[in-house]
């Protein structure tokens, strides 16, 4: 067992290792302030995957006991992981990932448990904190721990590691991993509010500017390199002594194969590379392998074990090569473009006759039907927190669904995944922030991915930017997406600008970026050589803007031409009144409200602390009427009425004791049975209904009463 104590921004960090789950290959307890988290690391030495892939497992767990709270919902234990939980977990498992050696095939599962937390803890920096400390004390062979950083943009400053309090009042999140002064990951968004811009004050965006993004990651490059040297300097000694990976992944590519190949047929299988379609593309690359196996075994040549895999490993070696060489070598890309260029884009809107909005997004084969929702107070979905206290509100929603036949795969549509919640979370961000006054209205963003082959993600967010406007949603202005790409051989370097599915399989990096022509809204960068020279970022930053202000001259082409769904779009009034007044709204009982919902047919939302009312219904004259009500309720009868004024009205109720009338101007008057007959074996029924037209004289005003004398019962 060993203990390190580490300090950083003035808050200690306790790390204890190995003396909690001793079984694990590794496991750290990190204690920072009152939270606690519970790090280990597990792997199965006796099983090797086969496949070209690190079988890496990363679960991000919360313990409700561990804030002092009870697991919401009927059943009182933790079940399946939250969002929140699900997308941390993703977080942590995007910055480990580029450590492990290229050869690793060993099982490996990384637990992440929070035992402790109170109410202002970034749970993501810790846990990544802790899962990249067990890891690098563990017995996998690592060289480096990763280390991360959260900078916010407070009142103009950026600030390393604010406290969740902070953070609210903050422009900027941005989440940085790295090792030493290479950058593994990135995850950035930008908070909407009120902003002065040109010595204008309006609601913003706060999008960040590339200058601006370089700024902040060269601050986050050295508080990673600082934390870096501590980690590596204080784990040491603590380190286990590493596994003797004695069992490799084999290796399936035959040089003999190659050569044959590339002797024989390489511009065969050039051209079957710049086949467009993705599926395509496979069917004639799995049917080139086998005309290439059919030839070995015809020609009698050099026996080889496993000989079909072989060949397919082969094939798809020197496809990489090709794709990569052309990049590097020729500028020019599998599908004919230049490394700047974007696909052919086009766009339809609010074609589906009973959605509140809709739009098709294609760019070349990725396809995004997004549609757009909006409701009211009651349709925001509630949600938890571990370290808060009441259910949350979530007000804009971003859905994104990849249904297998996008990509041409023949399987039934499941359940969302990580990869899902991951990309509708990265455009959410990326839109929210554009939205004004989302605060006030509930939306729901569906993407159908209908096609897929580069970044759907990004063409969500294109889409998405549009439905919102062809819903005649308020923005600080349209949101552009586009996903960028790298090749690196050495000290030659290519940008690519909106990357296909081949490029990201076969490149080192993919780098998201969205925003308007102010500058970023969202960015998400994942690195698979290891880390990042500043100068390519720079470039990368740089050649998305153009393309992004390419893409928006596009998508502001196409909202001119947006017609509304006026027949069906629901339409919303929001004003605020006394808050003392919102009783009166309500009425004796809920009397007073139910009557504005069943007469104009709305949904009614009131705030009774700082009296904001919502009226929103699918009749935009209803909905206004429904409005002028509620102004007229809260009004006193005084400002509305003089004693002596003569109107007519209509009985509205029958009571034991009078009767009250409508009145022009929206009150109702009481009618007392004194008023109305002399007789005092009569009732009120024997003289009036229900519906009766009355001429009545307003008799006295009080503070909410308006007491009135029956002149005559009109015909």
């Amino acid at each position: 067992m060993g203990q390190v104590t580490l300090s950083f921004l003035e808050k200690e960090e306790k790390y204890i290792f190995n003396k909690f789950a001793k079984q694990c290959s590794g496991s750290v307890y990190l204690q920072s302030g009152n939270n606690v988290v519970l790090a280990t690391i597990a792997i199965d030495t006796q099983e090797v995957v086969e496949e070209d892939f690190l079988p890496l497992t990363v679960q991000y767990i919360e313990k409700a006991y561990a804030a002092g709270k009870f697991p919401g919902g009927y059943i009182k234990r933790e079940a399946k992981p939250g969002d929140f939980e699900t997308l941390s977990a993703r977080i942590i498992d995007r910055s480990l990932r580029p450590l492990f050696p290229k050869d690793y095939c060993y099982p490996t599962q990384i637990t992440l448990m929070v035992l402790s937390a109170d109410e202002d803890a970034d749970l993501q920096l810790l846990a990544l904190n802790a899962a990249s400390a067990a890891l690098y004390v563990s017995e996998i062979p690592l060289s480096f721990p990763v280390s991360a950083v959260r900078i916010g943009r407070i009142e103009g400053e950026f600030v390393i590691n604010p406290s969740l309090k902070a953070l609210e009042e903050s422009t900027l999140d941005l989440f940085v991993s790295g090792v030493k002064e290479d950058l593994l990951m990135i995850e950035m968004r930008s908070f909407g509010g009120v902003a002065i811009h040109q010595e204008n004050t309006e609601f913003s965006a706060n999008e960040l500017s590339e200058e601006e993004m370089i700024e902040v990651l060269e601050i986050a490059k050295k508080a990673i390199s600082q934390r870096s040297q501590a980690f590596e300097e204080s784990f040491k000694d603590c380190v286990k002594t590493p596994l003797v990976l004695e069992n490799k992944r084999k290796n399936f590519v035959s040089s003999e194969i190659v050569e044959y190949i590339k002797e024989s047929h390489l511009e065969e299988l050039k051209d079957i590379i710049q086949s467009l379609s993705k599926t395509e593309r496979n069917s004639l690359l799995h049917a080139f392998a086998r005309k290439i196996q059919k030839e070995w075994e015809e020609k009698n040549l050099k026996e080889i074990e496993s000989l079909e895999k072989c060949v397919l490993e082969s094939v798809l070696k020197i496809k990489r090569e090709i794709i990569r060489t052309m990049i590097l070598e020729e500028s020019k890309r599998a599908d004919g473009r230049e490394l700047k260029e974007v696909r052919p884009i086009s766009i339809e809107t609010n074609f589906l006759p009973n959605a509140h909005s809709s739009a098709l997004f294609t760019r070349g084969q990725t396809q995004a039907l997004v549609v757009a929702t909006l409701g009211g107070e009651m349709d925001a979905q509630s949600y938890e927190l571990l370290t808060d206290k009441a259910p949350l509100k979530e007000r804009f929603m971003v859905h994104y669904n990849f249904p297998p036949f996008s990509v041409g795969e023949a399987s039934s549509i499941s359940a969302p995944g990580r990869r899902e919640l991951g990309h509708g979370n990265l455009a959410k961000r990326a839109l929210e922030a554009s939205v004004i006054n989302g605060d006030l209205k509930t939306i729901r963003l569906v993407s159908e991915i209908l096609e897929s082959n580069g970044s759907s993600s990004m063409a969500t967010v294109c889409g998405g930017s549009l439905a919102l406007a062809a819903a005649g949603i308020k923005c600080t202005s349209l949101i552009a997406g586009v996903a960028m790409g790298l090749v690196c051989e050495n000290d030659k370097y290519a940008i690519l600008t909106d990357i296909m599915g081949l490029e990201d399989h076969d490149g080192d990096m993919d780098f998201k970026i969205a925003g308007s022509r102010r500058g970023i809204t969202a960015m998400q960068m994942d690195i698979k050589l290891g880390g990042l020279k500043s100068e390519i970022l720079q470039k990368a930053l740089m050649q998305a803007k153009e393309a992004r202000n390419h893409i928006l001259d596009l998508m502001e082409e196409a909202k001119e031409k947006i017609v509304l769904n006026e027949s069906v779009l629901p339409s919303s009034q929001i004003f605020s009144i006394e808050p003392s007044k919102i009783i009166d709204v309500i009425g004796q009982a809920g009397r007073t409200i139910k009557e504005i919902i069943e007469k104009f047919s709305v949904a009614v939302d009131l705030n009774r602390e700082n009296g904001e009312v919502k009226v929103s219904g699918s009749n935009k004259e209803k909905v206004e009427a429904a409005k002028m009500h509620i102004l007229k309720i809260i009004k006193n009868p005084q400002e509305l009425y003089k004693i002596g004024d003569i109107y007519q009205g209509k009985v509205k109720k029958i009571v034991e004791f009078g009767a009250f009338v409508e009145l022009p101007k929206g009150y109702d008057g009481l009618l007392h049975i004194s008023k109305i007959t002399n007789n005092r074996e009569q009732k009120v029924s024997d003289v009036l209904k229900e519906g009766d037209n009355v001429e009545v004289e307003v008799l006295s005003l009080s503070k909410n009463k308006v007491e009135l004398k029956l002149l005559q019962i009109l015909a």
